[in-house]
């Protein structure tokens, strides 16, 4: 009678991050329509500025967690598969006490699952992640959340090299946008010092994940697909300049000249190599981040 449901307090990263997602192409629009080539990557800068301030945000009140899509989807620590199979099984103990294992309960349960499912499907992603958001606060335990100090000495080498790993893979973008609007997108520079930290970001994880000694550390299934998302991310690097424009781009066009007279192929390859070309020139479609 005196206990009150948990209030959420946490401020929605999550979604903030989706959102700034889901804009930022637009703002590279109106920033290179407005004001030039060369003066969009100051719009891109303060964007990408700010998904860091949320992403540290977010990894100090995650408890220093491995960021899952950038921080796009909250991590709590927990197997989905586990959380599944326990809401199955309670969802099948609760049928059967009502009766939902007749031809009536079965029908009305058959039209319950289209009506939820037909939910998801019409809901925009943002207000999905919105309920998400909301639902994983509300799900936390009460526990202190732990200090830097605190996570470092008490998860030793590991937990330091994980910390490691994240802080370059939220820095990088920034670091790479700052190079960019400096030496230009041509220069070969920025292309290496991003391309040096993800992979030192990425061997830092999973270091971590092979020497620890304890099983605090230990890497779930959506931390596990997280780096392996990570690795198929290096694949951007082709994409972008001055790989793409010295290299990248001369592959796919001997591709196209090779495939030009082979039927249905050769439109498609073409039709395939086109669209890449032209999302090569937009840096939110490539950036990774």
């Amino acid at each position: 009678m005196h206990t009150t449901p948990p209030q959420p307090s946490s401020f929605p990263y999550s979604l903030c991050l989706t959102l700034m997602k889901d804009v930022e192409t637009l703002v590279e629009v109106m920033a290179q329509h407005f004001y030039g080539d060369d003066n969009k990557w100051n719009f891109i800068a303060v964007t990408e500025a700010t998904k860091v301030l949320a992403r540290l945000a977010l990894l100090r009140n995650s408890g220093y967690k491995m960021l899952l899509h950038g921080g796009e989807t909250m991590n709590d620590g927990k197997d989905p598969k586990d959380a599944n199979q326990q809401q199955k099984r309670g969802r099948l103990l609760q049928q059967g006490r009502n009766g939902i294992f007749t031809p009536e309960g079965r029908a009305l349960s058959a039209m319950n699952s289209f009506g939820e499912n037909a939910r998801k499907l019409s809901d925009p992603t943002w207000f999905r992640r919105a309920e998400h958001h909301q639902r994983a606060i509300m799900e936390l335990p009460e526990t202190k959340r732990p200090t830097l100090s605190t996570f470092l000495s008490k998860n030793g080498l590991p937990g330091k090299l994980l910390l490691m790993g994240e802080l370059m893979f939220i820095a990088r973008p920034l670091i790479y946008v700052l190079l960019i609007r400096k030496y230009g997108s041509r220069s070969w520079l920025p292309w290496f010092t991003s391309l040096t930290i993800d992979l030192i970001g990425m061997s830092s994880s999973m270091i971590s994940s092979i020497c620890q000694k304890d099983r605090q550390l230990h890497l779930t299934d959506p931390e596990k697909d997280e780096l392996r998302r990570r690795k198929l991310l290096l694949a951007l690097y082709l994409m972008r300049d001055p790989c793409f424009g010295r290299y990248t781009r001369q592959k796919l066009e001997s591709t196209e000249k090779t495939l030009e007279y082979v039927p249905v192929f050769g439109f498609l390859a073409a039709k395939l190599i086109e669209l890449l070309v032209g999302a090569q020139t937009r840096y939110t479609y490539m950036s990774g981040s």
